[in-house]
């Protein structure tokens, strides 16, 4: 007999970042010298501190079931956070704790989507956005925005994909993939547009808020017209700013209504976010904070010297992001170009594709992002492992004919 998937699963793609980054673990356990520039992930190490209070919560014995929302310690960290940061007010009860960055944002798109609700999404994209809006039972409306805007979404771009079937607008800054944030008027400006419709929800993630550079002035749309204050689910997240991807840490503020059925989604789902974890983000959020600053030094330091050497080669075209760890260059100088073993590249993904066998640099092709003609490299490596994939990529690139 034969069995099959979901109708609703096979509408949804596998997630490319996380397909790249096990290509690349696949070569390294077979002996192959792979660099891999794909994983969204900081080569930092979670600071001292939030590693002792995990240790600390192990030995009080700190290991039982919790609130399936969260732990009311780590709930007024994060009110506190959202004070001291944003200038947002919210209760415990508008606040949910989730386990990791992914389930807030699934757990919003079930608590509210129905059959047939759009969902707009500025592209270049996250990859999971559409996928869990899919999941869901909702329409990603993706919404493609230019190069020359800094691929950000403009409001007139906003009210034209808006209809009467748009039950959320997704935000992004900085962005993943391109490291693009939006200015406090620019974000101003979409406000305006979405004040004229009082059924639309935003959902900002803010998850790279603290990973800016160049005196960049970060906002967040909540923060900015406190009109959208009541429909704005604010999502964040210790995992890039700290280090901590695999503690599995996810937060958000909103309306309480809208945090309350996200917890029952949890409490029929994963119940609470890892106990540990979050006694540990207790002391990530009220702890300090210096090492950011110090550590987005190093950032600015590779994303500098990526930038640069990307823009030397014949046929790639790189912008200087404002935040993230990501860079998104544009290779369409590249596209019909032939390997000397006479294969032509057709697409971002041909190059990405034979990069990775040639050259055995992993990258994510922009069709990842809903983008063509672009890739997306993390630049949360070493200096030394920058170098060596700048070097092999330009090598690449001159040899195509």
């Amino acid at each position: 007999m034969s069995f099959k998937v979901s109708e609703n699963l096979s509408r949804v793609a596998p997630s490319a970042t996380m397909a790249v980054t096990q290509s690349a673990r696949n070569m390294l356990a077979a002996g192959i010298d792979v660099i891999g520039l794909g994983a969204g992930e900081s080569d930092f190490d979670t600071p001292d501190h939030i590693k002792n209070a995990a240790i600390k919560a192990i030995k009080d014995g700190k290991t039982k079931y919790t609130n399936v929302d969260g732990i009311p310690e780590l709930k007024a960290a994060i009110t506190n956070k959202f004070k001291r940061d944003n200038n947002l007010i919210y209760s415990s009860s508008q606040v949910n704790v989730s386990p990791g960055g992914k389930p807030v944002i699934y757990n919003a798109f079930m608590a509210t989507l129905n059959y047939g609700d759009e969902v707009i999404i500025p592209a270049p994209c996250w990859v999971s956005y559409p996928e869990m809006v899919k999941m869901c039972g909702g329409i990603p409306r993706v919404v493609t925005c230019d190069i020359d805007n800094d691929f950000k979404l403009t409001p007139e771009k906003l009210e034209k994909e808006i209809t009467s079937k748009t039950k959320w607008l997704i935000l992004n800054s900085p962005s993943n993939p391109t490291g693009a944030a939006y200015t406090e008027s620019e974000l101003g400006a979409l406000a305006n547009v979405l004040i004229k419709y009082p059924k639309i929800m935003v959902l900002t993630d803010d998850i790279y808020e603290h990973l800016i550079y160049d005196d960049f002035n970060f906002h967040t749309i909540a923060q900015i017209e406190p009109a959208l204050y009541d429909r704005t689910l604010t999502m964040n997240g210790l995992s890039k700013a700290y280090a901590m991807t695999g503690w599995r840490i996810g937060y958000a503020g909103g309306p309480e209504w809208l945090i309350k059925a996200m917890a029952k989604v949890m409490s029929q789902s994963t119940s609470n976010a890892c106990s540990i974890s979050q006694w540990a983000g207790v002391a990530a959020l009220n702890g300090p904070q210096n090492f950011i600053h110090e550590r987005n030094k190093e950032f600015v330091k590779r994303r500098d010297m990526v930038v640069h050497r990307l823009n030397k080669i014949d046929g790639i075209v790189c912008k200087t992001p404002d935040g993230a760890f990501y860079v998104y260059p544009d290779c369409s100088g590249l596209i019909g170009k032939k390997t000397p073993s006479g294969v032509k590249i057709l697409n971002d993904i041909d190059f990405s594709k034979l990069l990775l066998e040639g050259s055995h640099v992993a990258v994510v092709p922009g069709g990842a992002f809903h983008s063509l003609s672009n890739f997306r490299i993390s630049y949360a490596t070493t200096m030394e492992n920058l170098n060596i994939a700048m070097n092999r990529i330009s090598e690449f690139c001159k040899a195509l004919k």
